[in-house]
């Protein structure tokens, strides 16, 4: 009797245990069921980090007060380094401001500029009247790209008045446009619904993708940029190498690379509102010589969507593709809606599949 009654009760404890540790890999379980991992993949300067940005600012309470300090200090830094680059760049090519601008040209050749850290009113007015000047807009607009300058510098030459003065706060829409090189891996998480996200970015240069790697565990989504609008430009890291081409050669491998056959993978072709500027005076078979569709936006976009969808050699796996502009709030939200839905259709379907395997 005594045999049976501590049998008994050690069966109770075991099943009391056995039920705790249920409950717990349930609750844990859930908790990964619900997290949607989405890892941030493309060549340097494709609007990655921009879209993390984006997600700050739609889930996840934007930008603090010490965010703005900082990124009023990447700001000044893009201003100066860039209208430097610019006057050194018209320089070497024989092109002269208007005389009234010497002062103004002398204070950007020097050394001294280089590392100055802040807009002071001499720089703020120097970028200024340098800006107004015309020669000096035309060159931006016909050469900043062999120059690499950011395509968002004419945003903040444009409104150099405002960020000149030192109260200056960046507002949502400056710290889109600022430029900060991606080093090392960076990550936000946020809520939406039911959700949980995990967006993964990290950097795009060819001396950042070694890390990517630590990255690709437990991937649920994909999304690759490709930068519409750089089919003419050179790479910064290597000047004999075109972006676009640069952008199919690392697509083709994470198209068809065995860490992602089970993760949902989405084409970006971003920064759609330069491209189309730079499509109606730019022909794309300077890129593609073979594309003949001439200097229209939709032929193009049509083009190139062919040649990224044409690289995987999956038969079973979709590519969604979404074309856009990662600095408009509006659109990136819309965009993302699509997204989200897209990704968590496929966590489900894992999950589904899990179960099955598991039953």
């Amino acid at each position: 009797m005594g045999n049976c009654s501590g049998t008994s009760s050690g069966t109770v404890e075991e099943k009391q245990r056995s039920r705790d540790i249920d409950q717990a890999i349930k609750k844990d379980r859930k908790y990964i069921d619900h997290e949607i991992k989405i890892l941030l993949l493309g060549a340097g300067e494709s609007g990655k980090s921009t879209i993390v940005k984006q997600m700050r600012i739609l889930f996840d309470d934007g930008f603090t007060e010490e965010d703005r300090v900082t990124y009023k200090e990447i700001i000044n830094s893009n201003v100066i380094l860039s209208m430097r680059s610019l006057v050194m760049g018209m320089q070497e090519m024989g092109i002269e401001c208007d005389a009234d601008n010497a002062e103004h040209v002398e204070l950007f050749t020097s050394n001294a500029t280089l590392f100055e850290q802040h807009i002071t009113p001499e720089i703020g007015k120097a970028v200024k009247h340098l800006w107004d000047d015309e020669k000096v807009k035309e060159t931006f607009k016909e050469h900043h790209l062999s120059f690499q300058i950011p395509d968002s510098a004419h945003y903040f030459f444009d409104n150099i008045d405002r960020i000149m003065k030192q109260d200056f706060k960046p507002s949502d829409t400056d710290i889109l446009h600022c430029r900060a090189r991606t080093t090392g891996i960076n990550e936000v998480t946020f809520h939406v619904e039911d959700a949980h996200f995990r967006m993964v970015d990290v950097g795009g240069q060819r001396s950042e993708r070694r890390k990517w790697i630590h990255c690709f565990q437990n991937v649920t989504g994909l999304i690759f940029f490709v930068a519409l609008s750089e089919f003419d430009q050179k790479l910064y890291e290597d000047e004999t190498v075109n972006r676009m081409h640069e952008s199919i050669m690392l697509f083709a491998e994470i198209c068809n690379c065995q860490w992602f056959k089970d993760a949902a993978l989405i084409l970006f072709l971003n920064k759609c509102d330069l491209f189309k500027e730079k499509i109606a005076v730019t022909d794309l078979n300077v890129c593609f010589p073979d594309y003949d569709g001439g200097c229209d936006y939709d032929n193009s976009i049509r083009y190139i969507k062919r040649k990224f969808i044409g690289l995987n050699q999956n038969a079973n796996k979709k590519i969604f593709v979404h074309v856009t502009c990662a600095t408009d709030t509006d659109m990136t939200k819309k965009v993302f809606s699509i997204v989200r839905e897209t990704l968590r259709e496929h966590a489900l379907d894992d999950v589904f599949n899990l179960k099955q395997l598991d039953g």
